[in-house]
Order: structure tokens, then sequence, then C-alpha cells
């Protein structure tokens, strides 16, 4: 696990130069890669090269120095992840004649390319972002895994090709910040986060999962490819009982594989199914007993440590439970999201980063329960598409409209907790009668009527969801396939892997989540919906391949998820920072949105009028970012 970054510039230049500007990027992003650095510079009349990488060792710890080269110098390849087929990649090569000088997952990486080209890209199981320079061919490839797990930024300037796993990197190498993109500013206040390609600047791209880019060092062209995956065929009518075994053996086999380490590792344990089941394959598959962590809260709305502690004993795991006040969780607010280097909104990244700093001070490798409700039908909004199409079948449109100005007057929150008043409010406020139900569903910040009340007009982006919509084939969404194909597209690549991501290496831990293995997604893809989904009984398949390892019942308690009292802070010891947010002069300066609007939200929240948390929150987070990155006006235009 590690960090990587690099560029390419239109001209000669001096060795030490390329070594000063690479390491300037490096050390950016030390967090990511502790225990080891190393760096590639070249210079050619035409153009200079310079690849960088900061390394957490994981895999390999004597001899997995990077960037590592092909036997005549002729390739060399920096590399941010874990392929988990290497070992057996690596004794196919070897039965071609293949030589290996190292026992890393990188060289494996570096000899499939020297062998196969690019298309080699799709035999790799892992999650990864890399770039080879291949001086013979004069090209840079920068490589982004399948689901997105290990994040990959680029950019292009008149002179210069820059690329890294973070931000912040990038940045270190433009003379001024990029303006804010319009897509990225309405995809953050609709969703929360931005999703690949985007993000907040207008000049600055996420590389796509599942994509690499190739970059021609003598046209200077920047061209993007899809990895070409095999796609795992199944039977469809396969017997529910025969499918849950597979489910069984496929779930096991993932934890095993994402098991590999020479340092110690233990599983996030928060008592839901998912965690559990990743905490019980481990435990069985392991010859000592493993190491869990769990988070509680002082708050007992909060906490579900309970669920986590009767797991823990189940499998007789070494259990460690951290018990956490506002006070610990508000102390780290700034760093946590001035870390994202862009506006991000999800607030469970807050005990994520708490989780991931005391779990760092046991373990170096954390599994994590994150993928398998996107893999197999988690979430309560796949069950209210549903009920969305039922709904708007039978009551009339103007009916629906009193309905919704109804429930926003009289149902009210007063406070933030995801109760039975919020879902029957987002449900109402999202309900679609054009067939884009989901995409307002996923919209966890700003739906798009909302959104057009508060945003300037100017600043509005009418297709915000176009790219996607377009990219998967999915305008108008109405199966619960098509809603996952969205969330993995979308929610699952922009938002959870983020969280996890940037919160857990701002600790130097890395963060494997079994759930995301191809060979699992294409399986629960090609099995009947009714397998995934039964009634209301989410995950069904998944829940009855486990069931009789857990207590009667205990797969079917609910949970309620990472949250944190954010809108209690807001009106506490966040509010004079977001009243700062909210002056008239500073919001009329800032050009972005609605002043009398936007206030009038605000100034409500606080006085308890309204609980407007997750806008409130968004629009706060937002201008964390924005007053921490342009320190003057005059730096922006939009």
């Amino acid at each position: 696990m590690c960090g990587i970054n690099g560029f390419v510039i239109n001209k000669k230049c001096s060795i030490p130069f390329l070594e000063a500007e690479i390491n300037k990027m490096n050390n950016s992003i030390v967090h990511r890669g502790p225990d080891d650095e190393g760096i590639f510079t070249r210079a050619e009349n035409a153009h200079s090269v310079a690849l960088g990488m900061r390394r957490l060792s994981i895999i390999d710890l004597s001899s997995g120095k990077q960037p590592i080269f092909s036997k005549d110098k002729n390739l060399v390849i920096v590399f941010n992840g874990e392929i988990y087929n290497y070992v057996s990649l690596k004794k196919e090569l070897e039965a071609k004649g293949v030589k290996f000088g190292t026992k890393s997952d990188t060289e494996v990486i570096l000899k499939l390319y020297e062998l196969e080209g690019e298309k080699s890209f799709h035999k790799l199981d892992g999650m990864f972002g890399f770039c080879i320079y291949d001086i013979t061919k004069q090209k840079i490839l920068i490589a982004r895994d399948y689901f997105g797990e290990k994040p990959m930024y680029y950019t292009q300037t008149n002179n210069e090709f820059i690329w890294g796993s973070e931000l912040k990197s990038i940045l270190k190498r433009l003379d001024s910040k990029p303006n804010i993109s319009i897509k990225g500013l309405n995809l953050y206040l609709r969703l929360t986060y931005i999703p690949a390609p985007y993000t907040i600047y207008d000049t600055i791209f996420k590389l796509e999962p599942a994509h690499y880019i190739s970059f021609d060092l003598a046209s200077k062209k920047i061209s993007v490819h899809p990895i070409k995956y095999n796609r795992q065929e199944n039977d469809p009518h396969i017997p529910f009982a025969k499918a849950k075994e597979t489910v069984k053996k496929l779930v096991y086999d993932s934890v095993v594989s994402r098991s590999i380490a020479d340092v110690p590792l233990g599983t996030f344990l928060s008592g839901g199914v998912d965690s559990s089941i990743v905490s019980l394959c481990l435990a069985q598959s392991s010859a000592i007993p493993i190491d869990t962590f769990s988070i509680g809260f002082e708050k007992k709305s909060y906490d579900e440590t309970d669920k986590s502690r009767a797991v823990a004993k189940l499998i007789g795991s070494k259990h460690h439970e951290f018990i956490i006040g506002e006070k610990d969780l508000q102390q780290d607010v700034s760093r946590i999201l001035l870390n994202f280097d862009e506006p991000f909104a999800d607030s469970s990244s807050l005990p994520t980063f708490l989780v991931s700093k005391k779990t760092s001070e046991y373990v170096k490798v954390a599994l994590t329960g994150d993928g398998g409700d996107e893999v197999f039908g988690g979430y309560n909004k796949y069950y209210m598409g549903k009920i969305n199409n039922a709904y708007t079948s039978i009551v009339p449109k103007k009916m629906h409209k009193f309905l919704e100005d109804s429930t926003n007057t009289f149902l009210r929150d007063s406070n933030d907790a995801r109760g039975a008043t919020f879902k029957i409010n987002r449900f109402l406020n999202a309900v679609d009668y054009e067939g884009k139900y989901y995409w307002d569903i996923i919209s966890l910040g700003y739906a798009n009527t909302s959104l057009e009340n508060y945003l300037l007009p100017q600043k509005l982006d009418s297709d915000v969801f176009g790219h996607y919509g377009e990219s998967l084939g999915i305008p108008a969404p109405k199966s619960l396939t098509e809603y996952k194909c969205i969330d993995k597209a979308i929610s699952l690549e922009g938002d959870m892997l983020v969280k996890v991501d940037r919160t857990s290496m701002l600790n130097s831990l890395e963060c494997r989540a079994p759930f995301l293995n191809k060979k699992l997604w294409d399986y629960a893809n090609s099995l009947p919906e009714s397998y995934l989904m039964k009634g209301w009984n989410k995950k069904y398949i998944l829940k009855e391949s486990f069931k009789n390892q857990f207590p009667k019942g205990f797969l079917e308690k609910s949970k309620s998820g990472f949250g944190v009292p954010v809108g209690d802070w807001l009106r506490s010891s966040l509010k004079e920072e977001l009243l700062h947010f909210t002056e008239r002069d500073f919001l009329e300066r800032q050009d972005i949105f609605k002043v009398a609007a936007i206030r009038h939200l605000i100034l409500n929240h606080i006085s308890g009028e309204k609980d407007a948390t997750f806008k409130v929150w968004t629009f706060y987070c937002f201008q964390k970012w924005y007053t921490h990155t342009y320190q003057s006006l005059a730096e922006l235009s939009i």
C-alpha cells in the first residue's frame, strides 16, 4: 500500500530539478507510505519524466522497494495497492520461463505487462493504482482497479501532464489553484461527494474505475481506455440452495485471499451483517485468534457496541473497543475534512478516521465489510425504488404535491437521527413521475428541485447525472441490478471508498474489502433479484448462506450505521464558524449561493425551527474546503 505521483514536462530539465519536484509531491502524501520512498527521473531532449512513490510495507518487506525495473531497464513501475492473485499469476509466468528478482506483487504487474502489454491488466484481482513508463514505446500507462478502491487523479497543462494518488500532490505542481468546476460543484451539492471522472476543479479529473490512461510522449496526447475484463457467466436458473453454497464459498475464499500479508492484520467489526461475516470467515481461516476493532459512542442512540461484542465473543477474537465522545470527534474535524482535498460531506468519515487511528496502533491491515450492500442489495433505497413505481401508479401527481408539502410542514425532526420522519420525507421528496427517481434518492444533500432554490442560476448544471446515465446506459433505472450498477459507479467509487481510503491512509492503515471481488459481483448480478431481496428482506442470500454460523435471528437485527450528531454540533460547537460562512458580505463576494435562501435555511436549522442537517452539513463542508483552498477571492473565477 502506497501513494504514487508523477509528471511529464515537455522539455529537458535538470535531474536535480526533477528530483526536487517529485520529492515535493511525495512529501505531501507521507501518511500514505511512512515506511519508504522511491523516485525515478529521466530527461530527454523533448521531455522529462519523474515518477515517485511512498510505501507502506505490507508484502515482501525486504525486497519490494520501488520503483521496480525490467531487466533491460526499459520499463519502470510505481504501484499503490495490493494484487491478491499475484502468487498464482507469478506461477503462471514462471511456467513460461519468466524470472523474478523480488517476492512482490509489483514485479508481477510489470512482468505481465512485459509479456502481454495493456491487455494483461484485466488479469489483476486487487485494488490498485499504478504507473508504468515504457521507455521503448515512449508511453506512460496509468491504471485503476475494477471498483475504484485506490484513487488516481490527473491533469494536463500547456507544458505538463501530472498524476497522483491524491489531489494535494497534483496541486503542488500547479502555479495556481484551478477554478471550481460547475459539474463538480453540482455533483457535490446533490450527492455530498464528487464521483469520477470529475473533481471540484475544472481542469483536474479522476481516472474512472476499470480504466487506464495511455499518454503518448511524442504527441503529448492522453487517451483513456476501459480495461476489458472477462465477464463471468453463470446460470440464472440455479437453484437457491446451490447458489447459497456458492455465495458462501466465494465470500470465504475472498476473505482468505485478502488476508495475505507479512504484517499483523485484523478486522473492523461494527456488528452489522457484512463486518460480522468477514470477521467470522477470517477467524475460521486463522490458526490464532484474530484482532477485531469497533468504536462506540457516549451518546447511546448512536452506540451499537453490544452487537460487535456479541460477534467477538462468538468467534473468539481479541476484541478492541473504543468509546468516544463529542470532543474526541470534534478535535479532528478540520484535519479529516481538509485531507479529502475537495468538498466531502459524508459525516461517517469522522468515526471511520477514529477507528482507523485506534486500529493502526495494533495492526497495519484491516479487513472491512465495505461493498456488501452494493454486491448483495442491502440498502433501503433499493426496495424504495419498487415503492416509487407502485406509488406513482396509484397516487396522482397533484395529490403527491399536496402530501409532499404537508409532510415538509408538519413532520419535522428535532435532531439529525435518520428515523422514520427522515425516511418519509426523503421518500416523498424523491418521488418522480418521469422515471428518474433513483437519481434523487441518491442525492443526500440537495435534491434537484431543492438545489435550484439555493444555487445561483448561472451555477446550475441541468444535466448533472447525464454522463452516468449515458455511460451506464441507464437514464431511468428501474431494477435492483440497475440500482446496484449506478451505486458501483457513483456512490461506491465517490463516497464509500474515498471515505475509507483517505481516513485509513491518513493513519497509515491499509483497509481491504473482501466483498469487492469481481467474481462475487458477477455472480450476485447473475442471480434472480429475488435471491438478493426477498420481500422486505435485503441481502437475503448472503444472510441465508451464513445464518447457521450465528445465533438465531442475529443477522436480521437492524443496524443504524456509522452516524454522528453533526446536526447538533452545527447548533453548538460549530455554530460560530457556520455563522461566519453565512455572513451576507462573504456569500455575496463568493457569488455561488442565493444569499437570502441559504441564510434562511441555515438560521432555521440553528434555531431549531426546522432540522436541515444534511443540507447544512453539506454547505459547511464546502465552505471549510473553500476558505482553506482560496485564501483570496481574487484567486477564483467560476
